[in-house]
């Protein structure tokens, strides 16, 4: 181990330790909390691990790297899968420089650093191959890797690269795992279940995220939750075809993550090469701290964080293909007037648009509905002081459409015949660059002609059957990546334009897209309560001013239950705030109620978008739910709790976490109408001012410390379910004056 170079990234509280033992491939010798390391320490602990096998010659154990390598007797899956001619399938590959920042590490050389990016170089000489792979420690601590694959042979047999699936080992503590299952409107299901030998693997072979994907992997000590327990947050940036798997074997656990590519589609010439996605993760003292590095690399990444986010209105759920201008005219001036500031066309503008067989393809308004166009439409909704937002599915086209009509040879097919219609559509090939010209051309123009700043970017079914009209070569690899393209140029032509990634709902949320969209539609399922689910198991790793969460009709067209106004309104407060019924067939009180509730988000929708991420509640299904957003300086928070389905208890206490433990807070409450019998209400809540009405000396006002509120809570009634209680705390002192008692 002399010749080891050992790496130490630390940042926020988070240690990385990366071991390059002479010419073999990086291993994770430690990730977890910060370490306090001498270099010698690093030494020996990287050391300490090291074997001899027999004799120092035989049986040598083999510590799998971040690409396993099955030419040192690994059994699992390898790292890199690939083959020229059916040779160079087990490649052997050795280090030949290691950078961290740019400054070349030497072998034998001791490093600790801050946050940063370490570049390690390798080379198979016989099988003539190159892998570059890159490990990087952000400032917030969040860990991610990938592997770049180039061929380097002069022969004109290609390289055919299988897959690349990079390993983040964990500690074998970790003994249980949280994913997430799912389908059409029930986005989210948490399954928790133990860590066992072998391999547990979520897969996508959809070409997007999939309405069922896991999303996020969670690895951790038993029973963690929110804020308690060694998490490990694991992710895969890639909306294509892709794999999450947690893979265990003797002495050694890991998330395995990467693309899953179909047969032949990388197949690279000489001297091209193979990006992998990045594989992400996330270490935290429970789940909250895990998610919130994840948020803070989105918020530096996002629109979203550019300026408030703007109440949105969109018009779907009323009128479904039913527009026409004077509905519209109408249905806009009730949402000015309501204080709504972005509004937004869904499905049916466009030409030949009155149901969903036909005209994806056809981005023009359609005369029938729109003769003088969009333009005059979008005139009026700025003079109503709102933006114009506009609903586009640009990869997708209906076989019944003009485009179709002209371009057969535009539709991805793996044979001679189409697809399995799904939604009445096919799949446009993006790839072909006639094609890719005519959709970035006409969304250009519709963002340019209508000064749109929002378009809601759908994405209604699975890529199946995808492959290359003619020769019929699978191109679900070359499809996403020119969905990311077409999405790159878009926004570099129009800085300010916002995109919604919207797939049949949640189908499609992935830091592949995240990082160039500003926010997700988290499901056509706008049932408060099954919505409370999708946000808080979402917002793992999508922060809340990025999910999309509207007010809907009182009856859910997903789940046919009905919710008064304020459970509708309190869910959707701790997101993207929107409207998605018709606003024309409220009552008078429920009209000026909706208009309170959009005047409130607007107060609040800076703390919304800033604030630690905090919950509770959710391994336990007799206590309330918790979801709420801390000020970074602790000076307010804001909290959506939800009484249990069914609980055997008339009440609980419920902790207010993240809170200042040293400043004193003021409670404010929007509170249902009932959360049952009067004489079960604690007096707290019955003297609780109203959000946002509150004053530090108005009579009967609750004032506790925040150690008092994040260790002791609050009683609260549990006797009626599925009850929504909005808390505000907002500190009325400065800090530092408070002192936990002595035991």
């Amino acid at each position: 181990m002399n010749a080891a170079r050992i790496i130490a990234l630390s940042a926020d509280d988070v240690s990385v330790l990366l071991t390059i033992d002479g010419v073999r491939l990086p291993i994770i010798t430690y990730w977890g909390d910060r370490l306090v390391a001498t270099d010698e320490d690093l030494r020996v602990l990287a050391a300490s691990s090291g074997r001899t096998g027999i004799d120092g010659a035989s049986d040598v154990p083999y510590e799998p790297s971040l690409l396993p390598e099955h030419t040192f007797g690994w059994g699992g899956r390898p790292g890199v899968a690939m083959h020229r001619g059916g040779a160079s399938w087990s490649p052997r590959l050795a280090v030949d420089g290691v950078e961290l920042d740019g400054r070349e590490v030497a072998a034998g050389q001791v490093v600790q650093s801050g946050a940063g990016t370490v570049c390690v170089l390798a080379r198979d000489d016989a099988a003539e191959v190159t892998l570059v792979l890159e490990i990087a420690l952000t400032d917030a601590g969040l860990l991610r890797t990938r592997a770049i694959v180039r061929n380097d042979s002069g022969s004109a047999e290609p390289l055919e690269v299988g897959g690349v699936s990079l390993a983040l080992a964990v500690p074998t503590a970790a003994r249980e795992v949280l994913d997430f299952a799912g389908r059409w409107g029930t986005e989210k299901v948490p399954q928790r279940h133990p860590v066992v030998v072998g391999t547990h693997a979520r897969e996508s072979r959809r070409g997007r995220t999939g309405l069922d994907a896991t999303g996020t992997i969670a690895l951790g000590t038993p029973g963690f939750d929110s804020r308690s327990g060694q998490v490990w947050l694991c992710h895969v940036g890639i909306g294509g075809n892709h794999e999450h798997a947690v893979e265990r074997s003797d002495g050694y656990l890991a998330f395995r993550g990467g693309e899953l590519l179909l047969p032949g589609e990388v197949r690279l010439a000489t001297g091209r090469e193979y990006s992998s996605p990045w594989v992400y993760g996330s270490y935290g003292d429970g789940l909250d701290a895990a998610a919130d590095r994840y948020h803070r690399l989105l918020r530096g990444l996002s629109r979203s964080s550019a300026r408030p986010r703007p109440v949105t209105l969109n018009i779907w759920e009323a009128v479904l293909f039913d527009q026409d201008r004077a509905t519209l005219d109408a249905f806009a001036s009730t949402a000015a007037e309501l204080g709504v500031e972005r509004f937004v066309i869904d499905d049916g503008w466009f030409r030949g648009r009155r149901h969903d067989r036909a005209g994806l393809g056809d981005w023009t308004p359609d005369p029938a509905v729109w003769p003088e166009g969009l333009a005059p439409f979008a005139r009026h909704v700025r003079s109503l002081g709102m933006e114009l937002g506009l609903w586009v599915e640009p990869e997708m086209i209906n076989e019944d459409s003009d485009l179709a009509r002209a371009h057969p040879d535009w539709i991805l097919r793996a044979g001679p015949d189409l697809p399995a219609r799904v939604r009445h559509q096919q799949v446009l090939d993006l790839t072909n660059p006639d094609a890719f010209a005519h959709i970035l051309a006409a969304l250009d123009e519709l963002v340019r002609d209508l000064e749109l700043t929002y378009l809601k970017w759908d994405h209604n079914r699975d890529l199946v059957d995808a492959g290359h009209p003619g020769s019929g070569a699978a191109a679900v690899h070359e499809q996403t990546l020119s969905v990311y393209r077409l999405l790159d140029e878009l926004r570099a032509a129009h800085p300010a334009l916002e995109i919604e990634s919207c797939a049949s709902g949640g189908g499609r949320v992935d830091l592949g897209i995240l990082q160039r969209t500003d926010r997700v539609h988290t499901s056509d399922n706008h049932d408060p309560l099954e919505r409370s689910r999708m946000l808080r198991w979402t917002g793992l790793l999508v922060p809340p001013e990025m999910l999309g969460s509207h007010v809907a009709s009182a009856t859910s067209s997903a789940t046919n239950r009905t919710h008064d106004l304020h459970t509708r309104c309190a869910i959707a407060f701790l997101g993207h705030f929107g409207i998605e019924c018709d606003v024309r067939e409220l009552s008078g009180p429920d009209r000026a109620e909706l208009a309170r509730w959009v005047a409130d988000y607007k107060v609040h929708r800076d703390l919304i978008s800033t604030g630690r991420v905090v919950t509770g509640g959710d391994e336990d299904p007799d206590a309330p739910t918790l979801r709420g957003v801390v000020a970074a300086d602790g000076g307010e928070a804001l909290y959506t709790i939800v009484t249990p389905p069914l609980s055997a208890d008339s009440r609980r206490r419920v902790r207010l976490p993240g809170l200042r433990p040293d400043r004193r807070y003021r409670l404010e409450a929007a509170r249902p109408a009932t959360m049952g019998p009067g004489w079960l209400e604690p007096l707290w809540l019955r003297t609780v001012p109203a959000l946002g009405r509150g004053a530090a000396d108005a009579p009967g006002t609750t004032v506790l410390s925040g150690d008092v509120l994040g260790r002791a809570g609050l009683d609260l009634p549990t006797f009626n379910p599925d009850r929504v209680l909005l808390v505000r705390a907002v500190a009325v002192d400065a800090g530092t004056t408070l002192q936990r008692s002595n035991p």
